[in-house]
Parts: structure tokens; sequence; C-alpha cells
């Protein structure tokens, strides 16, 4: 194997296939990095066995081949390089020989034959998304998925394709987030449960651009491809069945705030700073009256905190306890100006929706406090 490629090019696919190294694992081939020569330029890819992901490099090829080389040692060395042309040949020894102006590397390399193969996608590509769309959708999404094993299933972005429309669906035992996106044409009806962790690392390749996602579901429904560009993500799908989340979305409501995003969260924020030594509680009291307003509170045995921020109130005043850590999960991440809050009293779920037009809604269990 043998092939030229500009340092910038390599960095940055480098850095892109990285996230997909195992950081934990038992297979020492697991920390590598495969790249393989192929027409026009080379391939890399990285796996922990649950998502793999893959880049393709633009290089100029001398001798065909392929190998693998300890993924952060690699990045490490092509980081420290000059924006320069590289020269990686693979030696007889099993050495990478490594050349980039005056600059010389000789770093141990794995035979490619020891790595797992990546799941190949099907034939025909099952939907397409735009960058943008898909981002926020993910956006206001992946972080209410329940973060332990304890349910498997809740640990899985539920994604359902159908006609012209995405749904996506995250939910733990506190708070249910779901997001709707419009798809680029229409699409076979598709349901699969993609892990989170998968979501989190689509997430950071993904930009705002308009530029097409193809998804691919492969012929055994057990993983789903993401192609991006010169960059591809494969990822197991959870197998199971995800929850009825509908039937915990109210669908009416007594009492209804209207207020400003960026506000009502430097209120929480601030509460969150006393509630977070007294189990994250904060203590909202809507009142209809002046106007309409929201009372932020929190104490504990540190202290208090209390702040008063000016909403639109329709329906009768109420009050009722969130975990302080949920609202601002929420808030911080679904940017929107203005955003509303469904009520049906203290002990009923809380609904809360961004006002900018998006398909988007987040349900928010409440706190049973003594008083």
């Amino acid at each position: 194997m043998q092939f030229s490629v500009i340092q910038e090019h390599l960095a940055r696919g480098l850095a892109v296939v990285g996230h997909g190294v195992a950081s934990r694992n038992t297979l020492p081939i697991l920390s590598n990095v495969y790249i393989g020569t192929e027409e026009g330029g080379i391939r890399l890819v990285a796996t922990n066995l649950e998502i793999a992901i893959t880049h393709w490099v633009p290089a100029k090829v001398g001798e065909k081949g392929a190998t693998t080389i300890p993924a952060r040692l690699l990045a490490d060395v092509v980081n420290g390089l000059p924006n320069e042309k590289i020269d990686m040949q693979l030696l007889s020894d099993g050495r990478v020989h490594i050349t980039c102006g005056r600059h010389a590397s000789h770093l141990r390399a794995t035979p490619a034959d020891d790595f797992p193969q990546v799941g190949a996608a099907g034939e025909r590509v099952t939907a397409r998304i735009s960058q943008r769309a898909l981002k926020t959708a993910l956006e206001g999404t992946v972080f209410a998925a329940a973060g332990d094993e304890a349910r498997p299933i809740l640990t899985g972005v539920l994604t359902k394709l159908a006609g012209e429309k995405a749904t996506f669906a995250a939910a733990d035992n506190y708070r249910i987030a779901v997001a709707g996106a419009a798809l680029s044409e229409g699409a076979p009806e598709t349901t699969m449960i993609v892990p989170a962790r998968a979501y989190a690392e689509l997430l950071r390749i993904l930009s705002d651009v308009d530029d097409a996602v193809e998804i691919t579901l492969t012929p055994a429904k057990n993983q789903v491809q993401f192609k991006i560009g010169d960059t591809m993500l494969v990822s197991r799908l959870i197998d199971g069945q995800f929850p009825n989340f509908q039937q915990v979305i109210p669908s009416s409501h007594t009492t209804k705030a209207t207020f400003d995003r960026d506000l009502l969260l430097a209120a929480v924020r601030l509460a969150q700073v006393v509630a977070d030594s007294s189990a994250h509680i904060v203590r909202f009291a809507i009142k209809a009256e002046g106007g309409g307003s929201i009372d932020v509170t929190a104490a504990a045995d540190v202290g208090d905190h209390a702040a008063h921020v000016e909403a639109k109130v329709e329906g009768e005043g109420t009050t009722i306890a969130f975990n302080a850590r949920y609202l601002v999960d929420v808030l911080s991440r679904v940017d929107s100006d203005q955003f509303s809050l469904e009520l049906t009293g203290p002990v009923a779920p809380g609904l809360l929706r961004p006002l900018d037009g998006r398909d988007y809604l987040h349900v928010v269990m409440p706190v049973r406090t003594p008083s």
C-alpha cells in the first residue's frame, strides 16, 4: 500500500472517524483506524461495534492495499505535521512509513484482515432528508433518551419515516421529546429505534445546510446507514417495542403560560444553583393577574432563590414543581424566542412547545412535593 495525501485532508478525515473509535474495549483492534486505498482516494473506518464511521479522503494512490494503525497515535502524528503532502507506505515488516517535508515516522500497524467488517447497506436509499432538518430534530430529542441500560429500549430514539415526514421520539421515565421533520421526498413507512449514542455522533457530522442525508436500512433491518457527503455512519438498531408515548402527551390544559425563553432559562439556571443541593427541585407559581407571570423559586439547606418572569397566562393560575435539569435541557437546546407551557394542575405533566412554528413538543413530569 502506498499513497500521497494532503495533511489537512487526512487530519480532517481522522477527526471525523475518531469519534467511532472504541474508548473501552476488550479487542485492541478497535482502537485502530482502518486505512484502505480506493480509486481516487483512501477510505478511513473506525468502529466500536455499535457504530462505524467511514470517511473518504482524496489521495493519489501508487499501490493498492489496506492496514490499520492505532487511531490516536496516527492522529497525533498527522496533526503535528505541516500542511503539505504526506506520503504513506506499508513496509514489508508491517510498519507504516510516513514522510512529510523534513519529517519521517514509522508506526506499528495491524493487518486489515483483523478489522471488523462494517455492515453493508441495502441497494436502495430508504429516505432523504436535509442536514439542517435532521440536525434540528435530533438536537431537540436525543438528550431526552435514557442514559442507563435499565431499560435498553429507552436508550434509543424512535424513528418513524412515512410519506414526506420523519418523526423522532425520545423518552426516559421523566420526560418525552417528540420532533417532526420534512423528508426531501416520499419514503416507505419505516420504524426503527436508533441508539441515542449513534445519533449523538451523527450530530457531530451534520451541518446547518440543505444538502441531503441519505438514510438506508440494511436488508436484515438490524442496521441503518446515514450518508453525508464523503462521510458515512452505520449504526446497529435496538430490537424491541418502544413505549406508546402518545398516551402520555396531554391533550388539554387549564393553564397556558407564554414566556420569553431566555428570561425563563436564566431564572431556572439561577434557581438550579440552590436546587442542585436538594433534589434539583424548582417551583413555579403561575399567576394570571396583572398581565401574567411565573415566579420561579428554589429552597435548600444552602439557601434559597426567587425570580419573577413576566408571561402571558391564559386560564387559571396554578403551582407546580419540576426537576430543574430537565427544564434547562430543553430550553437550552431548542432555540426558539418564545415558548408555551401547558398545565392541568400541580401533579399532571407539563407540555412545553416552542412558538417558532416547528413541529416539536416536550413533556416534563412534575415532582411531587410536601407543599
